[in-house]
Protein backbone atom coordinates (compact mmCIF):
# COMPACT_ATOMS: atom_id res chain seq x y z
CA UNK A 1 0.00 0.00 0.00
CA UNK A 2 1.17 3.57 -0.72
CA UNK A 3 1.64 6.32 1.53
CA UNK A 4 -0.74 8.37 -0.40
CA UNK A 5 -3.45 5.53 0.61
CA UNK A 6 -2.25 4.37 3.83
CA UNK A 7 -2.88 8.63 4.32
CA UNK A 8 -6.57 8.21 2.85
CA UNK A 9 -7.35 6.31 5.43
CA UNK A 10 -6.64 7.96 8.51
CA UNK A 11 -6.79 10.37 10.69
CA UNK A 12 -4.34 13.28 11.13
CA UNK A 13 -3.35 13.77 15.19
CA UNK A 14 -4.19 16.85 15.16
CA UNK A 15 -4.89 19.92 12.87
CA UNK A 16 -1.67 20.66 10.59
CA UNK A 17 0.46 23.52 11.38
CA UNK A 18 4.03 24.91 9.71
CA UNK A 19 5.71 27.40 11.59
CA UNK A 20 8.53 27.71 8.54
CA UNK A 21 11.18 30.40 9.85
CA UNK A 22 12.53 33.58 8.00
CA UNK A 23 16.21 31.24 7.50
CA UNK A 24 13.59 28.43 5.80
CA UNK A 25 10.75 30.14 4.45
CA UNK A 26 11.20 29.44 0.20
CA UNK A 27 11.55 26.09 1.09
CA UNK A 28 8.21 26.13 4.08
CA UNK A 29 6.33 27.64 1.53
CA UNK A 30 6.87 24.92 -1.26
CA UNK A 31 6.71 22.33 1.19
CA UNK A 32 3.22 24.34 2.04
CA UNK A 33 2.39 24.02 -1.84
CA UNK A 34 2.86 20.12 -2.02
CA UNK A 35 0.39 19.31 0.94
CA UNK A 36 -2.46 21.37 0.05
CA UNK A 37 -2.03 19.97 -3.82
CA UNK A 38 -2.05 16.38 -1.86
CA UNK A 39 -4.91 17.04 0.24
CA UNK A 40 -7.18 18.89 -2.44
CA UNK A 41 -6.77 15.47 -4.36
CA UNK A 42 -6.85 13.34 -1.25
CA UNK A 43 -10.07 10.72 -1.48
CA UNK A 44 -10.79 10.29 2.11
CA UNK A 45 -12.74 7.99 3.51
CA UNK A 46 -12.80 9.30 7.57
CA UNK A 47 -13.71 13.01 6.01
CA UNK A 48 -16.90 12.76 8.28
CA UNK A 49 -14.56 13.39 11.39
CA UNK A 50 -14.61 16.51 13.13
CA UNK A 51 -10.65 15.81 12.77
CA UNK A 52 -11.28 16.89 9.45
CA UNK A 53 -12.95 20.58 10.05
CA UNK A 54 -9.70 21.79 9.21
CA UNK A 55 -7.99 19.32 7.13
CA UNK A 56 -8.36 20.88 3.76
CA UNK A 57 -6.56 24.40 3.95
CA UNK A 58 -4.86 26.95 1.31
CA UNK A 59 -2.66 27.36 3.55
CA UNK A 60 -0.69 25.61 6.58
CA UNK A 61 1.83 27.89 7.57
CA UNK A 62 1.90 29.91 10.49
CA UNK A 63 2.76 33.36 10.44
CA UNK A 64 5.80 33.95 13.29
CA UNK A 65 9.27 36.01 13.84
CA UNK A 66 11.97 36.50 15.91
CA UNK A 67 12.72 40.51 16.36
CA UNK A 68 15.34 41.85 17.89
CA UNK A 69 16.27 44.77 20.30
CA UNK A 70 19.12 47.29 19.41
CA UNK A 71 21.13 45.31 22.28
CA UNK A 72 20.81 42.12 19.61
CA UNK A 73 18.59 40.14 22.14
CA UNK A 74 15.80 38.80 20.83
CA UNK A 75 11.92 37.03 21.13
CA UNK A 76 10.10 34.25 19.47
CA UNK A 77 6.52 35.42 18.19
CA UNK A 78 3.68 33.42 16.60
CA UNK A 79 1.16 35.75 15.56
CA UNK A 80 -1.56 33.25 15.58
CA UNK A 81 -3.00 30.82 17.82
CA UNK A 82 -1.87 27.10 17.32
CA UNK A 83 -3.47 25.52 20.50
CA UNK A 84 -3.95 22.15 20.25
CA UNK A 85 -2.33 21.85 16.58
CA UNK A 86 0.47 19.46 15.24
CA UNK A 87 2.84 21.68 14.72
CA UNK A 88 6.41 21.47 12.30
CA UNK A 89 9.34 23.89 12.99
CA UNK A 90 11.62 23.93 9.95
CA UNK A 91 14.88 25.67 10.34
CA UNK A 92 17.93 26.18 8.28
CA UNK A 93 20.88 26.40 10.61
CA UNK A 94 23.09 27.25 8.08
CA UNK A 95 21.62 29.89 6.56
CA UNK A 96 24.16 33.29 6.94
CA UNK A 97 22.45 35.49 4.19
CA UNK A 98 20.20 36.79 7.26
CA UNK A 99 21.83 39.53 9.19
CA UNK A 100 20.73 41.63 12.70
CA UNK A 101 22.26 44.72 14.03
CA UNK A 102 23.96 45.01 17.69
CA UNK A 103 24.26 48.65 18.80
CA UNK A 104 24.89 49.50 15.31
CA UNK A 105 27.24 46.67 13.94
CA UNK A 106 25.65 44.30 11.23
CA UNK A 107 26.19 41.20 12.27
CA UNK A 108 25.73 37.66 10.14
CA UNK A 109 23.41 35.02 11.74
CA UNK A 110 25.53 32.11 12.53
CA UNK A 111 24.36 28.69 13.28
CA UNK A 112 24.30 29.47 16.96
CA UNK A 113 21.82 32.36 16.40
CA UNK A 114 19.76 30.27 13.95
CA UNK A 115 19.64 27.41 16.91
CA UNK A 116 18.62 30.28 19.79
CA UNK A 117 15.63 31.54 17.46
CA UNK A 118 14.15 28.07 17.22
CA UNK A 119 14.24 27.53 20.67
CA UNK A 120 12.31 30.99 21.07
CA UNK A 121 9.27 29.65 18.80
CA UNK A 122 9.46 26.50 20.47
CA UNK A 123 9.12 28.72 23.81
CA UNK A 124 6.08 30.73 22.18
CA UNK A 125 4.73 27.44 21.18
CA UNK A 126 4.98 25.24 24.07
CA UNK A 127 2.00 24.30 26.34
CA UNK A 128 -0.10 25.27 23.36
CA UNK A 129 0.37 22.74 20.76
CA UNK A 130 -0.50 19.53 20.94
CA UNK A 131 2.45 18.31 19.79
CA UNK A 132 6.02 19.85 18.51
CA UNK A 133 7.98 18.47 15.97
CA UNK A 134 11.15 20.09 14.71
CA UNK A 135 12.68 19.72 10.90
CA UNK A 136 16.13 20.91 11.02
CA UNK A 137 17.41 19.44 7.75
CA UNK A 138 21.66 20.37 8.47
CA UNK A 139 21.81 19.41 12.56
CA UNK A 140 22.90 21.44 14.52
CA UNK A 141 26.92 20.93 15.66
CA UNK A 142 26.33 17.51 14.10
CA UNK A 143 29.79 17.83 12.97
CA UNK A 144 31.13 18.07 16.62
CA UNK A 145 29.69 14.33 17.40
CA UNK A 146 31.94 13.02 19.35
CA UNK A 147 34.25 13.13 21.91
CA UNK A 148 38.15 12.44 21.02
CA UNK A 149 39.52 14.53 24.32
CA UNK A 150 38.50 17.57 26.54
CA UNK A 151 36.29 18.77 24.39
CA UNK A 152 32.20 19.78 23.99
CA UNK A 153 29.68 17.95 22.90
CA UNK A 154 27.77 20.11 21.09
CA UNK A 155 24.96 18.39 19.22
CA UNK A 156 24.53 16.03 22.18
CA UNK A 157 23.51 18.80 24.41
CA UNK A 158 21.37 20.43 21.72
CA UNK A 159 19.09 17.23 21.53
CA UNK A 160 18.60 17.34 25.12
CA UNK A 161 17.51 20.75 24.94
CA UNK A 162 15.33 20.51 22.24
CA UNK A 163 13.87 17.38 23.99
CA UNK A 164 13.24 18.79 27.45
CA UNK A 165 11.61 21.49 25.98
CA UNK A 166 8.67 19.52 24.79
CA UNK A 167 9.93 18.30 21.09
CA UNK A 168 8.51 14.84 20.17
CA UNK A 169 10.10 14.48 17.06
CA UNK A 170 13.78 15.51 15.20
CA UNK A 171 13.45 15.43 11.49
CA UNK A 172 16.96 15.67 9.34
CA UNK A 173 19.17 14.47 6.62
CA UNK A 174 22.04 12.93 6.00
CA UNK A 175 23.13 13.37 9.62
CA UNK A 176 27.08 13.54 9.73
CA UNK A 177 26.97 10.42 12.43
CA UNK A 178 23.07 9.53 13.24
CA UNK A 179 24.45 7.62 16.55
CA UNK A 180 23.90 11.30 17.80
CA UNK A 181 20.19 9.81 18.69
CA UNK A 182 21.60 7.87 21.42
CA UNK A 183 21.06 11.40 23.34
CA UNK A 184 17.75 11.16 23.56
CA UNK A 185 16.76 7.26 22.98
CA UNK A 186 12.99 7.69 24.15
CA UNK A 187 12.02 10.70 21.28
CA UNK A 188 11.48 10.85 18.04
CA UNK A 189 14.92 11.16 16.03
CA UNK A 190 14.45 10.46 11.84
CA UNK A 191 17.85 10.89 9.38
CA UNK A 192 17.13 10.98 5.90
CA UNK A 193 18.82 10.26 2.67
CA UNK A 194 18.08 12.07 -0.73
CA UNK A 195 20.25 9.54 -2.99
CA UNK A 196 16.17 9.12 -5.02
CA UNK A 197 16.16 12.52 -5.61
CA UNK A 198 20.12 12.93 -7.10
CA UNK A 199 19.21 10.05 -9.63
CA UNK A 200 16.20 11.95 -10.37
CA UNK A 201 18.52 14.99 -11.08
CA UNK A 202 20.89 13.62 -12.48
CA UNK A 203 18.41 12.07 -14.99
CA UNK A 204 16.89 15.12 -15.94
CA UNK A 205 20.53 17.23 -16.46
CA UNK A 206 22.44 14.76 -17.87
CA UNK A 207 20.10 12.99 -20.79
CA UNK A 208 22.74 10.37 -21.60
CA UNK A 209 23.91 9.68 -18.46
CA UNK A 210 23.87 5.58 -17.95
CA UNK A 211 23.67 4.22 -14.59
CA UNK A 212 25.09 0.29 -15.18
CA UNK A 213 28.06 -1.37 -14.13
CA UNK A 214 29.42 -0.43 -17.84
CA UNK A 215 29.29 3.26 -17.30
CA UNK A 216 29.07 3.89 -14.25
CA UNK A 217 31.27 3.88 -10.18
CA UNK A 218 30.30 5.39 -7.14
CA UNK A 219 33.12 6.66 -5.10
CA UNK A 220 33.27 7.62 -1.47
CA UNK A 221 35.76 10.49 -0.85
CA UNK A 222 36.67 9.02 2.34
CA UNK A 223 36.24 6.31 5.04
CA UNK A 224 33.16 8.45 7.09
CA UNK A 225 30.91 8.61 3.34
CA UNK A 226 31.36 4.54 2.71
CA UNK A 227 28.06 3.55 4.19
CA UNK A 228 26.46 6.31 1.47
CA UNK A 229 28.64 5.31 -1.11
CA UNK A 230 27.71 0.78 -0.15
CA UNK A 231 23.72 1.53 -0.52
CA UNK A 232 24.56 3.72 -3.91
CA UNK A 233 26.42 0.94 -5.53
CA UNK A 234 24.18 -1.70 -4.30
CA UNK A 235 21.24 -0.33 -5.80
CA UNK A 236 22.55 0.66 -8.66
CA UNK A 237 24.41 -2.67 -9.12
CA UNK A 238 27.60 -1.07 -9.91
CA UNK A 239 31.23 -1.16 -8.85
CA UNK A 240 32.16 1.41 -6.23
CA UNK A 241 35.72 2.71 -5.25
CA UNK A 242 37.13 4.95 -2.21
CA UNK A 243 39.83 7.21 -1.02
CA UNK A 244 40.91 7.57 2.12
CA UNK A 245 42.69 10.73 4.01
CA UNK A 246 46.43 10.97 4.78
CA UNK A 247 46.63 13.50 7.07
CA UNK A 248 49.15 15.44 8.76
CA UNK A 249 48.19 14.98 12.80
CA UNK A 250 51.12 16.91 13.96
CA UNK A 251 49.77 20.05 13.26
CA UNK A 252 46.05 22.26 13.16
CA UNK A 253 44.82 24.22 10.35
CA UNK A 254 41.52 26.15 11.01
CA UNK A 255 40.20 23.63 13.55
CA UNK A 256 41.44 19.94 11.72
CA UNK A 257 44.20 18.43 10.58
CA UNK A 258 45.35 18.78 7.30
CA UNK A 259 45.10 16.03 4.66
CA UNK A 260 48.53 15.21 2.95
CA UNK A 261 46.95 13.08 0.09
CA UNK A 262 43.85 11.13 -0.80
CA UNK A 263 44.75 7.23 -1.55
CA UNK A 264 42.50 5.69 -3.88
CA UNK A 265 41.61 1.73 -3.27
CA UNK A 266 38.93 0.18 -6.16
CA UNK A 267 39.10 -0.90 -9.36
CA UNK A 268 39.84 1.22 -12.65
CA UNK A 269 37.48 3.91 -13.52
CA UNK A 270 39.07 4.42 -16.93
CA UNK A 271 36.31 5.19 -19.36
CA UNK A 272 33.66 5.04 -16.83
CA UNK A 273 31.41 7.66 -15.32
CA UNK A 274 31.60 8.37 -11.81
CA UNK A 275 29.48 9.82 -9.08
CA UNK A 276 31.33 11.31 -5.55
CA UNK A 277 28.46 11.43 -3.01
CA UNK A 278 29.35 12.63 0.55
CA UNK A 279 27.21 14.37 3.01
CA UNK A 280 28.25 18.20 2.42
CA UNK A 281 30.45 20.11 0.61
CA UNK A 282 32.38 22.97 3.14
CA UNK A 283 35.05 24.39 1.56
CA UNK A 284 35.45 21.67 -1.50
CA UNK A 285 39.12 21.08 -1.84
CA UNK A 286 38.88 18.16 -0.64
CA UNK A 287 36.09 17.14 -2.76
CA UNK A 288 37.72 19.02 -5.64
CA UNK A 289 40.84 17.22 -5.13
CA UNK A 290 39.49 13.87 -5.27
CA UNK A 291 37.65 14.76 -8.85
CA UNK A 292 40.66 15.73 -10.43
CA UNK A 293 42.54 12.86 -9.23
CA UNK A 294 39.87 10.68 -10.40
CA UNK A 295 40.18 12.21 -13.89
CA UNK A 296 43.69 12.29 -13.91
CA UNK A 297 42.54 8.45 -13.59
CA UNK A 298 41.07 8.58 -17.08
CA UNK A 299 37.69 8.52 -15.46
CA UNK A 300 34.82 10.08 -18.38
CA UNK A 301 32.79 12.58 -16.37
CA UNK A 302 32.57 13.55 -12.41
CA UNK A 303 29.52 14.19 -11.02
CA UNK A 304 29.34 15.19 -7.39
CA UNK A 305 26.43 14.26 -5.19
CA UNK A 306 26.08 16.03 -1.91
CA UNK A 307 23.17 16.67 0.89
CA UNK A 308 24.69 19.82 1.83
CA UNK A 309 26.18 22.73 -0.31
CA UNK A 310 27.58 24.75 1.87
CA UNK A 311 30.74 26.17 -0.26
CA UNK A 312 32.07 28.25 2.92
CA UNK A 313 35.14 29.49 0.48
CA UNK A 314 32.73 30.63 -2.29
CA UNK A 315 32.80 28.96 -6.05
CA UNK A 316 35.94 30.39 -7.87
CA UNK A 317 38.16 26.79 -7.20
CA UNK A 318 35.12 24.87 -8.35
CA UNK A 319 34.81 27.13 -11.79
CA UNK A 320 38.40 26.49 -12.01
CA UNK A 321 38.01 22.85 -11.95
CA UNK A 322 35.27 22.30 -14.31
CA UNK A 323 36.88 25.18 -16.94
CA UNK A 324 39.98 22.69 -16.34
CA UNK A 325 37.44 19.51 -16.91
CA UNK A 326 37.67 17.68 -13.68
CA UNK A 327 34.35 18.38 -12.79
CA UNK A 328 30.98 17.94 -14.98
CA UNK A 329 28.24 18.54 -12.36
CA UNK A 330 27.47 18.69 -8.71
CA UNK A 331 24.54 18.03 -7.51
CA UNK A 332 23.04 19.34 -4.25
CA UNK A 333 19.68 19.59 -2.24
CA UNK A 334 17.95 22.92 -1.32
CA UNK A 335 17.71 21.83 2.17
CA UNK A 336 20.39 24.60 3.07
CA UNK A 337 20.57 27.99 1.40
CA UNK A 338 21.47 28.62 -1.83
CA UNK A 339 23.21 32.03 -2.80
CA UNK A 340 21.70 33.32 -5.85
CA UNK A 341 24.88 33.19 -8.02
CA UNK A 342 24.89 28.91 -7.94
CA UNK A 343 21.69 29.43 -10.67
CA UNK A 344 24.27 31.03 -13.20
CA UNK A 345 27.02 27.60 -12.76
CA UNK A 346 26.84 25.74 -15.67
CA UNK A 347 28.15 22.58 -13.77
CA UNK A 348 25.66 23.03 -10.63
CA UNK A 349 22.25 20.91 -10.46
CA UNK A 350 19.94 21.71 -8.03
CA UNK A 351 17.73 18.17 -6.50
CA UNK A 352 14.67 19.75 -5.30
CA UNK A 353 13.85 17.81 -1.71
CA UNK A 354 10.23 19.67 -1.00
CA UNK A 355 7.85 17.30 -2.24
CA UNK A 356 9.80 14.47 -0.18
CA UNK A 357 9.93 16.88 2.94
CA UNK A 358 6.01 17.91 2.26
CA UNK A 359 5.06 13.40 2.17
CA UNK A 360 7.44 13.08 5.31
CA UNK A 361 5.10 15.59 7.27
CA UNK A 362 2.18 14.76 6.09
CA UNK A 363 2.71 11.18 6.85
CA UNK A 364 4.18 12.26 10.43
CA UNK A 365 0.78 14.37 10.96
CA UNK A 366 -1.56 11.15 10.46
CA UNK A 367 0.87 8.93 12.57
CA UNK A 368 1.42 6.28 9.88
CA UNK A 369 4.40 4.37 8.95
CA UNK A 370 7.38 6.38 7.21
CA UNK A 371 8.85 2.76 6.75
CA UNK A 372 8.51 3.11 2.76
CA UNK A 373 10.17 7.27 3.10
CA UNK A 374 12.82 6.17 4.59
CA UNK A 375 13.65 3.42 2.12
CA UNK A 376 13.65 5.02 -1.31
CA UNK A 377 15.08 1.75 -2.68
CA UNK A 378 12.02 1.10 -4.62
CA UNK A 379 11.63 4.31 -6.15
CA UNK A 380 14.89 4.16 -7.18
CA UNK A 381 14.79 0.64 -9.41
CA UNK A 382 11.02 1.95 -10.93
CA UNK A 383 13.13 5.23 -12.15
CA UNK A 384 15.82 2.82 -13.56
CA UNK A 385 13.41 0.76 -15.37
CA UNK A 386 11.52 4.05 -16.49
CA UNK A 387 15.28 5.34 -18.35
CA UNK A 388 16.10 2.05 -19.53
CA UNK A 389 13.07 1.86 -21.19
CA UNK A 390 12.97 5.28 -23.04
Amino acid sequence: MSNIELLEKTLPIAPLKIAAMENCRQLGERVNDYIVAFRKGTVCEVKPSPLYVNYESLNYLVDCSCPRFGSGEAKGILKESIRGTDLFIMTDVCNYSLTYTVNGHLNHMSPDDHYQDLKRIISAANGKARRINVIMPFLYESRQHKRTKRESLDCAIALEELASMGTTNIITFDAHDPRVQNAIPLHGFDSFNPPYQFMKALFRAVPDFKADKEHLMIISPDEGAMHRAVYFSNVLGVEMGMFYKRRDYSTVVNGKNPIVAHEFLGADVQGKDVIIVDDMISSGESMLDVAKQLKERRAARVFVCTTFGLFTEGFSKFDTYYEKGYLDRVITTNLTYLPPEVDEKPYFVKADMSKFLALIIDSLNHDTTIGAVLNPTDKIHALLERHRVD
